[in-house]
């Protein structure tokens, strides 16, 4: 994370309200359009490790979204219709869609909404139909931010890097504690409250993404769990569920290589790959990637879709 990035890094000014904001992002690279969506708390340097295996095949943009980094504050009760309105209005045509975390239900709901810009998904470490317990421990995780936000920040960290992990790199697990302590805390909780809340709207038209789809998680990630990609792979249309062994959280940061290798795989970029739409079988020795099934999760939410979700879908040139 630690990337010294071309220019200054400019906080741009909020649009008014109910417009979408125009965010801080960068772009590198050449290639079919790429752009990469952070989680909560985090910002957009935490492609670093990614950003030059992308952009030797793509041209990639990396975003800080609303509240985060550079871009503009969060206000209460901001939606992830707004997120993904944001980051709508930076597309100008059809772009493959990363995110993490957070980044993936934004990425989930630019699916839905602007169909037309996404030329496919990668869902990296997401939340998708969370069980009644898992709703009770990110309630739990939230409140914690909004008593003691340096505890909780301590606390995703602890979660986050595994002790051999930490050890072998401190400086990065310094690195994202500092970025996650950096925050404006009134935006933390705003977008806290999208990633904690926002799966269970989402899950009802998970069949309407047309979007070719890949879920992919660590095997040891206790928040966006294995289950959550195999239900988001049963869920969405044609999708694919790829499981790191071994890995936690932060994708990005703890499994570089085998991530990037998903995600080219998935834009039909990745090296001996002629096409996009295997999804993922082709992916190093440490993924396992599942095939999409039909059918819904016990324990996830319900529900026919009988139209298209509501929300802002303006688009900015």
């Amino acid at each position: 994370m630690g990337r010294s990035e071309a220019g200054a890094r400019v906080r741009v000014p909020a649009s008014p309200a109910g417009a979408p904001v125009a965010l801080s992002h960068e772009t590198h690279g050449d290639g079919p359009e790429m752009v990469l969506l952070h989680g909560v708390g985090l910002d957009r340097r935490m492609w670093d490790r990614c950003l030059p295996a992308l952009a030797a095949r793509h041209r990639v943009t990396l975003v800080d979204l609303r509240g985060h980094g550079a871009s503009p504050a969060a206000a209460a009760g901001v939606s992830l219709a707004e997120l993904a309105a944001d980051v709508g209005a930076l597309l100008t045509g059809p772009t493959h869609v990363v995110g993490f975390s957070l980044g993936a239900l934004v990425a989930q709901r630019l699916g839905l909404d602007r169909p037309e810009l996404t030329a496919s998904l990668t869902l990296v470490s997401s939340v998708a139909g969370r069980s009644e317990e898992e709703r009770a421990a990110v309630a739990r995780r939230q409140e914690l931010a909004a008593q003691d936000f340096g505890a909780s920040a301590w606390a995703a960290v602890d979660r986050w890097f595994s002790p051999a992990w930490r050890a072998q790199d401190p400086g990065l697990a310094r690195q994202v504690l500092d970025t996650l302590l950096a925050n404006d805390r009134a935006s933390y909780l705003a977008c806290y409250r999208v990633f904690a809340t926002a799966d269970t709207g989402l899950w009802r038209w998970l069949p309407r993404i047309t979007a070719p789809t890949v879920a992919v998680t660590g095997e040891r990630d206790p928040g966006s769990t294995p289950a959550m990609s195999h239900r988001l792979a049963e869920r969405i249309p044609g999708a694919r569920a790829v499981i790191v062994p071994g890995a936690r959280h932060l994708l990005p940061l703890e499994c570089p290589r085998e991530l990037t290798d998903v995600i080219l795989t998935r834009t039909g970029a990745h090296a001996g790959t002629d096409t996009g739409t295997d999804g993922g079988n082709q992916t190093g020795n440490r993924t396992r990637s599942h095939g999409s099934h039909t059918g819904t999760h016990p324990g996830a939410p319900t529900g026919a879709p009988t139209g298209a979700p509501t929300g802002q879908e303006s688009h900015r040139s």
